[in-house]
């Protein structure tokens, strides 16, 4: 009963403050509904960043790989500080000056219309199969492990899956749906807090479990008990190889953090080009942190359990019921809650709005108001929220694990979209045609690649080798049959664009503290139980990177003087 109450009451008190905070705002426009009112700032991005790319899919599914092999998986949360870096240095600028709402709406201006609906149309078929369904799975296996659902309701597991997944699916509709942008980013960043919270108490309790009371024993006992777990570096049978992490890893999450409309749709809702980059850089740093909340735990369930634990999804939400006080498993599902409400709503969000200003709008919507607009978005969120409900329990059913799945689908969308973005941005001649061959090739060749040749090379590198190809071949296009005039971005001055002062020192932290994870967790550190190694390492690092932070602040004061003397 404690562990409801405690449920009932976070999840209320966040739905309370949100209203109240987001009463009275303007949603009845595109920019209000869509982008918060152009209003975020570095705070409310970078936590909704978070909140809507930390679902129960990466604690549910990054513990299951942690525990069946080590913590190479963490490249995907890891690798991600160096992504953020580079979107927020080279792509924010470029969308907030060209006032987008939609990243389609940049394939429009550089190619053509056709290309902004073909892109669009991928978007939204791969949030009905791969975004909402995988959300609403994964949220349902954690909530339906904590509440014991199956057994309260006297039903079987599979029929206990189906009920929570239809629960959380109408509740996170009505949210998304009637809120707004503004109202998922607020109560993201209040979820966020509790994550943060909840998570970290779940390796706490562990290692005090494992050390008999003293949390700094339980540390060392585990990683002297099972070394190997902490190699990030792993090897060419794992998940998640290290030569990924150069290859179809970064192309992903460059996809992933850069041109996802549910996820880059936070700094498109940015007041200015400085909130942007803040907002996306301190997600960057935030994200680096991660392994410790959802790749750990799967190391600390087979110190535990043991390694025949049957159904390796299930052991993060194990680990909560075995470790946590009753009142604290309340809290920590109504954060899960939250985090699966936050990604769900994130999604049903972006959907609606490609759906209303890519699909709707030009078709039909010609003399409508923005609320009638809106109003259609709030209809084709209610129709594909359904379908997802529908679809998410038969994941059940993948072979490879909740998380290996997510990702494997992902590549029909996300590299060949992220292709035509990146020849779009770095090139002025390439024509509209070279783009759709682009799309139909890479699509369709990865299509046969996993469905019909199914080679023993890593998805990862097989999308790095199709993104090559696809390059070049607008790149060919484009000598053949160039535009007739260069594309030029146009500054549409929706938001001011002066970018943040401080991105490039920021920019060197990010990636010295992403660098420090890799050279802790392998050999040179805990993998091999290497501590003198470990401390020279880390002190040649941070000695390199507080040098080039001097070098590039320098330089800084150095063109101010030289501007000051020209003016």
């Amino acid at each position: 009963m404690l562990m409801f109450l405690s449920f009932i009451f976070f999840t209320a008190l966040v739905a309370v403050i949100t209203y109240y905070k987001t009463k009275g705002e303007t949603l009845d426009t595109n920019d209000g509904y869509f982008l918060g009112g152009r209003s975020l700032t570095a705070g409310f991005i970078a936590g909704s960043l978070m909140l809507t790319n930390l679902s129960p899919a990466n604690f549910a599914g990054m513990s299951a790989q942690s525990y069946t092999h080590n913590m190479s998986v963490m490249g995907w949360e890891v690798g991600s500080g160096i992504t953020l870096v580079l979107v927020a240095m080279f792509l924010v600028p470029r969308y907030l000056k060209g006032g987008l709402t939609t990243i389609p709406e940049f394939l429009e201006d550089r190619f053509d219309p056709g290309v902004k609906k073909f892109v669009t149309y991928l978007f939204l078929i791969s949030y009905v199969l791969n975004g909402l369904p995988p959300t609403l799975y994964a949220g349902a296996l954690v909530m339906s492990q904590l509440f014991d659902i199956s057994g309260i309701l006297g039903v079987s597991y599979g029929t206990g899956i189906w009920i929570t997944v239809w629960a959380i699916g109408v509740i996170g509709a009505i949210y998304a749906i009637f809120g707004g942008l503004k109202a998922v980013a607020f109560s993201d960043t209040l979820n966020g807090i509790g994550l943060i919270i909840g998570g970290l108490s779940v390796p706490y309790f562990g290692f005090k479990y494992i050390g008999d009371g003293s949390v700094l024993k339980g540390i060392g006992d585990l990683v002297v008990a099972h070394p190997e777990k902490f190699d990030a570096i792993g090897s060419s049978s794992d998940p998640v190889p290290f030569t990924t992490l150069f290859t179809g890893m970064l192309l992903v999450n460059l996809y992933y953090w850069g041109t996802d409309q549910g996820i880059i749709q936070r700094a498109l809702g940015a007041k200015n080009l400085k909130e942007g980059q803040k907002g996306v850089m301190l997600a960057g740093l935030l994200k680096i942190f991660t392994p410790l909340i959802v790749i750990v735990p799967g190391i600390i369930a087979f110190h535990m359990y043991g390694e025949n634990y049957a159904a390796p999804d299930l052991v993060y939400s194990h680990l909560i019921k075995d470790l946590m006080p009753k009142y604290f498993v309340g809290f920590f599902a109504a954060v899960m809650f939250g985090a699966v409400l936050s990604t769900y709503n994130s999604v049903l969000n972006s959907a609606s709005t490609l759906f209303c200003l890519n699909v709707y709008k030009p078709v039909f919507g010609k003399n409508k108001t923005d609320a009638e607009i809106v109003s259609k978005g709030k209809v084709f969120g209610s129709i594909i929220a359904l379908i997802s409900m529908l679809i998410a329990p038969m994941i059940m059913n993948a072979p490879q694990g909740l998380f290996q799945y997510l990702q494997i689908v992902n590549g029909f969308f996300n590299v060949p979209i992220f292709t035509i973005i990146f020849i779009g941005y770095m090139t002025k001649y390439v024509p509209a045609i070279a783009a759709k061959v682009s799309l139909v090739f890479f699509v369709s060749s990865y299509a046969v690649l996993q469905l019909i040749i199914k080679p023993e090379l890593h998805f990862l590198h097989q999308l790095t080798i199709l993104f090559i190809i696809s390059c070049g071949i607008m790149l060919v296009i484009g000598k053949i049959k160039p535009r007739e005039t260069p594309y030029v971005l146009v500054n549409k001055n929706v938001v001011e664009i002066t970018p943040w002062e401080y991105q490039y020192e920021a920019g060197v932290i990010i990636i010295a503290v992403m660098l420090s994870f890799y050279v802790i967790f392998s050999k040179l550190g805990l993998a091999s139980l290497n501590f003198q190694g470990l401390q020279k390492g880390l002190g040649l690092l941070w000695t390199i990177t507080a040098l080039l932070v001097i070098s590039i602040r320098k330089y800084r004061q150095k063109s101010k003087i030289e501007k000051r003397a020209e003016a």
